[in-house]
């Protein structure tokens, strides 16, 4: 699997309104090579290091496709959202969750990046978009995008191409795995089996054996 990279973008912070928090999801396109490095790309930046950014969440990818299911659900956003609205740093066309697997490897550029855990949306969603149930609507259709970690640094630049190099975990789709982290009370079994999936960030492994041991101590 390969698709062109249209978009890269980077931002540094900005007030969020209406309540003015700090974000990182303003960015603007590079026409250029940029380094990227095991945190992410030059000059970019997170309001909330403690949920986004770092090695685990190094690169954002969200789909161009979603904001045509944005737009459909409330037409009045459909001249304000494109490519780069909700902080992404790739975008991209011909590809989403269900292609995309848990630990998959990519070439871009001269990089090598590998998916590590999909995106929570957030209340800043919302906020972005001045449309309360915005961030729900993304969750509950699982058009939410996903974060990379960096094996290889290097440069990455629009135009580029992503291409599938490695997928250890064939079986494990985003889509897969957000179904099943959403469920009131998924199998335990096959909690334990995302838990064990190469590439799974690491936060992510213990949540789900945690709640996997819960789930089977209190199981009816």
């Amino acid at each position: 699997m390969s698709v062109r990279v249209d978009h890269v973008f980077v931002g540094g912070l900005q007030s969020l309104p209406p309540e003015g928090q700090l974000t990182g999801m303003f960015k603007a396109p590079v026409k250029g090579p940029t380094a990227l490095g095991t945190t992410g790309l030059a000059g970019d930046r997170q309001g909330d290091p403690r949920h986004h950014g770092g090695v685990e969440k190094a690169l954002h990818h969200y789909p161009a496709e979603h904001y045509d299911a944005l737009a459909a659900r409330w037409p009045e956003l459909a001249t304000r959202v494109g490519a780069g609205v909700l902080g992404e740093n790739l975008s991209t066309r011909g590809m989403n969750e269900h292609d995309v697997c848990i630990g998959d490897i990519y070439a871009l550029g001269s990089c090598r990046i590998q998916v590590s855990q999909p995106r929570q949306p957030c209340w800043k969603i919302n906020h972005r978009l001045d449309t309360p149930g915005a961030s729900m609507f993304v969750a509950e259709t699982g058009i939410i995008g996903w974060y990379y970690r960096v094996l290889q640094t290097g440069q990455v630049a629009p135009g580029d191409v992503l291409e599938l190099v490695e997928r250890p975990t064939r079986w494990l789709t985003l889509a897969l795995y957000w179904t099943t982290v959403l469920a009131h009370r998924p199998d335990f079994g096959l909690l334990r089996k995302i838990a064990a999936a190469p590439g799974l960030a690491s936060d992510k492994v213990a949540r789900l054996q945690e709640r996997a041991t819960w789930l089977e101590q209190n199981a009816c």
